[in-house]
Order: C-alpha cells, then structure tokens, then sequence
C-alpha cells in the first residue's frame, strides 16, 4: 500500500509516534502528514509532483513550539499543506548535518537562518523559498503562513520556471562562499592579530561580552583572551575576559536559583535570557569559568562552576551513565519562562520580610530583569553586591548565610513547579565536551566524584557507541548506535577522551582517542585538507541528494567548529604523547582556514586559539613521592593554570609520553614537582605553595 495512501486511514503524524526526538514526538498528534527525514518523502514528491515543506526544530526551541501550537495546528494550514506539499519535520539535535546544510541554503536566500526553519524544497532537496517562524495569519511583522502556502502552492503550478530559477540562484550564491577568500594576513601570528583586534573591537566595555543584542557568550572567546594575557602579557586582554566571565554569571543568563547558563540573552546586559539550556553551551561555559577559577583564584568562578555541574548532574545526567542534550525553555503551551522567573507576590509567599528586601535589593526585583511580556515577572541577576543590598536590614545570621538561607527557600519553592521537559537523548558530540569539562573541573576542585561523571559516560559510549576504525555514533539510542560518520562527534568525543585520559593517566580513554584523531585526518579531508562535516564511506544516514554537497565547519557558531576542535585535540594528543606529527597536522590545516575565515571576527575564535598554541610550549607537571605532600603537590598543581598544562600523579604509562629532559625518578617517597616545557625543566618543586608561580612562568623568556 502506498504511504501517501496508508496515511489517510491514520491521523496525521502518526510517522513520528515511534519516533527517538522527543521534538518529532510531539508533533504526532498533529493533523500534518509529517514525515521523518528519509528517501520516502523525496520519492513522493517526485511521484505526486509536490515541493516538500521542511520543518527543523528541536525540543528546547521557544519559537518552535510557538509554531508547532499556533501554527502547525491550525486547521486551515494543515488543509494547504495536505493538499499541496510533502510535510517533513526534523529534529537538528538528530540530524545536525541535515540541519546545517539547509541552514546554509536559507541564509544564502533570506539571509537569516535559526530555528525553527522552514524550508520549501524540489523533490531532489534544493531550496527555492524559505524562512524561520511564520505565524499562521499576518502577525509578528511576518507574512501569514496560511498565505505563504498558497503563494507558494501558486508559484509551484503557475511560475515553475521562477522555482528552478530561485533554486539555482541559492546554489549558485553557494558556490561563491565555498570559493570566496579571505585576505590573509601573514602567518600565523598575523591571523592571531587579526582575530585578537577584531573581538576586542566588538567588545562591549558596559556590560562586558561581545557584539550587540541579543547578546551570546563565546566561551572560546574567552580561552584565547586568557592565551593572550598569557602568551603576549596583554593585561587588556585578561581583563575584558575576568569582566565578561563576572557579567555573565551575575546576569539572568546565569540561573541564579539552579545553576547552568540559559543559551542567550535576548539585552545587552545579560539580564534577560531566552531560557533554553543548551548541553553545548553549558560544557564550553563550564570549562570557561574552570580556566577562569583557575587563573584569577576566583571564588566566585569556583561558586558557578559547581553551580553548573549540580545543574547538570539534576537535569541532564543519566543514571546508566552520559548526559542528556538540553532542557526545554518553557514547561506548557504558551510558557515563556516562567519556571525560571518570579512575581513579588511569589517571593512574599515563600520568605520572612527581610529576607524578601534582601532578595529584592541583591537581584534587581523591578529593575532590567523584568519580564517584556509581563512585568510582574523577574529574571533575577545580582543588581548590587551583598554588603550593599544588605545595609540597613536586621539579618542576625549575616548577609552570606541570610541570602543562603533564602536561595535555597527558593530553591525549594521552585522544585514544586512543572520544571521545563529534558531531553534526554544521548549524543557524542554533547557527551564529549561534557567528558572534558568534568575530568578537568573534578581535578582542579579535587572532587573524585565529578571525574567518575565524566568516566561513566566515557565509559557507557565505548561500549554502546565506538567501533575502532569506524568512529563513534552520533546518537546513542536504546536500540543501538546510530549517526556514524559525522565529524564533530568524532573530533568532541576524542577531545573528552584526552581529557580523561590525561587526568587519570590511563591508556584506556588515550587508545581510543588516538584512534578517533587518525580516522578524523584520514577520512574527512576534503578540498583544500579541510575537514568535511561528514565522511561517505562511514556515514550510515540517508543517501540522499541534499547530502551529497561536502560542508566544512570552520567558524565558531558560537560554540567550538569542528575544524577548530581537531586542531586543538591534534595539539592535546602531540602534547600527552610527545609526537610532532600531531602538531604539524594543526599547522597544515591552519593556511586553508585562515584563507576562509580569516574575517570571522570571534567566530574565527577557535582556529585563533590552535594558533597561538601551536607557539605556546605545552607544561608538564609530573608529581613524585608518596602520602600527604606529594597530594597536596597534585592539588596545587591541578588549581593551577596554563593555556596547555599537563598535570600527572606519578609517571605514566605508555602510549602517553613524557618529555625527555623531565629528570630520572627519585628512588626514595619525598614528594616533588618536576615541571618542564620545552625543552627545559624547572629544578624540583618540593613546596606547593611555589608551583603557581613557577607553571605560570614556565617557557616566558621575555622578561616581566
């Protein structure tokens, strides 16, 4: 029986029912004869001459549910698109790939892109037409979707010359980017400058962060600022990145009450977010604050770090081990953020009157963070510092254990509300960059605990998700893995592995990683030694036309590009193994990116970074001995920070690799610290007190 044909005896979704998103699962009530990504829905559009409407969203996008309720669900639109289009609905946390070819195809036609998107395709998957969120009648300053598809149905019937003449004008639009150069500056400090002078001239000197609103965080932005504080003694450098990391965490970008970081904020001022929690966002920010924690002993980047880990430890980890990808911005039909958000009338109800006028005072009730759409609601950020909000108020405990006391009144009030849907999903590329980030956030806060997260889930995709030589699977399901071949699970699970593998010196995370970094340079290579999105000959989705395009992930966007993710794990393993091929495969892949994204600004962050590492001798602390001191000396070490430091508690074993002037082992239990770069060593560390100063001057020649 045909599909087109089955359909009509079910409802509408009734494809998506069974499906692992959790987005494509809630669309499966819905009137739409939605199809999953695959070669049916092609064929059919061939076969009833039809143009596919392509629907990409995930579950944690506001807008997409905005759509999904309004626009997706009126009846009238359902008819159009049943009578007139092959309706296909994809999850981009699923099918990143999917996603980020046809986000291409709609930014070179409208010129913006996002989620959801809405793309109107032939039958052999070109776009012709397209757009983000489209209301279902006139609104938003948008065209109504219930015209749009009669437009377009119009076009389809009447102007099909217009069709294949928008299609190729797309892919034409295309090829000038693939083929459009920078100009590039010389070598590689030359691009380091470039990048290092544009971000610094997008720097927001009031409230800190970059660009304008709606205002991102760029946490790499932040890694290669603390480089250049480091590398060029540049103290601007490491006080706009101290300044963005102190911003961020007192606005409502941070979840004052739960911990973890909303995915933006829709002001300047960071006060008011769009509620979302990425998985993405909250590792690249979770190793931010560790390398600012670490740099500037901060005990209020160590108070968001943990605040971070319990958030994700809550929301996103899985028992069996490995985290989940995010947590939705709204928790029913027509929420926006109120989960997150409190009335005066809400905090009155929970806290004693001074506590209230301390809360109210210390994060802003009735100031920046009230809510656009309705100002009873507060995002709360930290309006004033404690001391202050605090004078004047009768608080017999002290302001510190007083605002305790109240958050966590809060905290419980809180837990009482239908907390916004997780998905749960499991995928390599999220894993892996939670792996890094927890191995190297449980070291430096000395918490066992907080590694054996990251091992568990290390652990858990090994056995489920790795095949030697063939990569690691995008999506670990219950039924097995699936999503093989894609470059950034391969490039971010290998990153987290070295991590891992550095941490608890153990060949068991380093072997695979390897493993990981030879397939990556072997099988992903494309024009000009890039590294494409997706490998042919591994990849085990659909093999279809939209695909067969090579794409190269080279700007930060804004989390860490593929290609700059590589060439920071080919530094990380040259440094654990001390093998010059790695670092040599960065500075050959480093000429053709620049020559593409040489402009990009701070989304060029990243390759930015692997450039200045490749000049930036790595450190390594190797403590020996035995019993309190030598503990003591790896704690130190571990609280410490270097833009590349190794820190091993005793002598690894093969394949890692020491430098060959670290010294011979003492014979005897007294514990100390060798620290070499270079090709020097520093003379033994016996004191931890010392070893601060002696990593943070490791390989400077340059006088201070």
């Amino acid at each position: 029986m045909a599909a087109e044909e089955s359909a009509g005896r079910r409802p509408g979704g009734w494809r998506l029912a069974d499906s692992t998103s959790a987005y494509l699962r809630s669309a499966a009530g819905q009137t739409i004869d939605w199809h999953p990504w695959g070669p049916e829905p092609f064929e059919i559009a061939k076969r009833t001459r039809r143009p596919i409407l392509l629907d990409i969203g995930a579950s944690w996008c506001h807008w997409c549910h905005v759509m999904d309720e309004g626009t997706y669900s009126d009846p009238e639109v359902a008819r159009l698109l049943t009578q007139n289009f092959v309706a296909v609905k994809v999850d981009r946390d699923e099918r990143p790939e999917v996603d980020r070819r046809y986000q291409r195809q709609v930014g070179a036609l409208t010129g913006e892109g996002g989620w959801p998107l809405t793309g109107f395709l032939t039958a052999d998957g070109a776009v012709f037409l397209g757009g983000t969120y489209f209301p279902p009648t006139d609104g938003h300053g948008r065209p109504g979707f219930r015209r749009v598809l009669e437009e377009v149905a119009r076009l389809w019937r009447e102007e099909p010359e217009r069709i294949q003449q928008n299609a190729r004008a797309i892919q034409e639009a295309l090829g000038r980017l693939r083929s459009a150069r920078e100009r590039a500056p010389a070598g590689l400090e030359g691009f380091v400058g470039q990048v290092r002078s544009a971000l610094l001239a997008s720097y927001d000197p009031v409230h800190g962060g970059f660009g304008l609103a709606p205002k991102f965080p760029h946490p790499t932005v932040v890694s290669l600022l603390l480089w250049d504080g480091y590398a060029n003694r540049s103290p601007e450098s490491e006080a706009r990145a101290r300044e963005t990391l102190e911003r961020m965490a007192d606005g409502g970008l941070y979840d004052q009450i739960g911990g973890g970081f909303h995915r933006y904020s829709v002001d300047e001022g960071w006060h008011v977010p769009h509620f979302e929690k990425m998985g993405v966002d909250n590792a690249a920010l979770l190793g931010a604050y560790l390398e600012g924690m670490q740099r500037f002993a901060s005990d209020r980047f160590e108070e968001v770090v943990r605040g971070t880990i319990g958030w994700v430890r809550e929301s996103l980890a899985d028992p069996a081990g490995g985290f989940g990808a995010s947590q939705d911005a709204d928790n029913a039909p027509g929420d926006d953020g109120n989960y997150f958000t409190w009335s005066r009338a809400e905090l009155k109800s929970v806290l004693e009157p001074e506590e209230l006028r301390l809360v109210s005072r210390y994060f802003g009730l009735g100031t920046e963070g009230r809510m656009p759409h309705d100002p009873d609601r507060n995002v709360l950020y930290r309006l004033l510092p404690l001391g202050e909000a605090a004078a004047g108020l009768s608080l017999p405990a002290g302001p510190p254990a007083a605002l305790a006391g109240a958050v966590e009144k809060m905290r419980a009030a809180r837990a009482l509300r239908r907390a916004p849907a997780v998905d749960r999903a499991l995928y390599a590329d999220i894993n892996g960059r939670f792996i890094g980030a927890f191995a190297r956030a449980g070291a430096a806060l000395g918490d066992p605990t907080v590694i054996a997260d990251a091992r568990r889930a290390a652990d858990r995709f090994l056995q489920g998700a790795y095949r030697p030589g063939h990569g690691v699977a995008h999506h670990l399901e219950p039924s097995g893995p699936t999503g093989f071949g894609l470059l950034e699970d391969q490039v971010a699970f290998a990153g987290g592995l070295l991590e891992l593998a550095a941490v608890l010196a153990d060949p068991k995370y380093l072997t695979p990683a390897i493993d990981l970094l030879e397939a990556v340079d072997r099988e992903f290579r494309g024009e000009d030694g890039l590294l494409r999105d997706l490998c042919p000959r591994l990849y085990d989705g659909p093999a279809l036309p939209a695909l067969s395009e090579p794409s190269y992930p080279l700007e930060d966007s804004p989390h860490l590009s593929a290609n700059a993710g590589a060439m920071l794990a080919f530094l990380r393993l040259s440094a654990l193994v001390h093998d010059e091929k790695w670092r040599e495969k960065t500075l050959a892949l480093l000429p053709p990116i620049v020559a593409r994204i040489g402009g990009a600004g701070v989304f060029a962050a990243g390759s930015a970074l692997a450039a200045g590492l490749t000049y930036t001798d790595p450190v390594s602390v190797v403590v020996e001995g035995s019993g309190p001191g030598a503990a003591e000396l790896v704690r130190a070490a571990r609280r410490c920070w270097h833009p590349s430091l190794l820190v091993f508690d005793g002598r690894p074993p093969a394949p890692f690799s020491l430098p060959e002037e670290i010294p011979a082992s003492t014979s005897g239990p007294e514990a100390r610290a060798l620290v070499c770069f270079a090709r020097s060593c520093a003379p033994p560390v016996t004191k931890a007190s010392e070893l601060a100063a002696v990593i943070s001057s490791a390989g400077r020649d340059r006088p201070n």
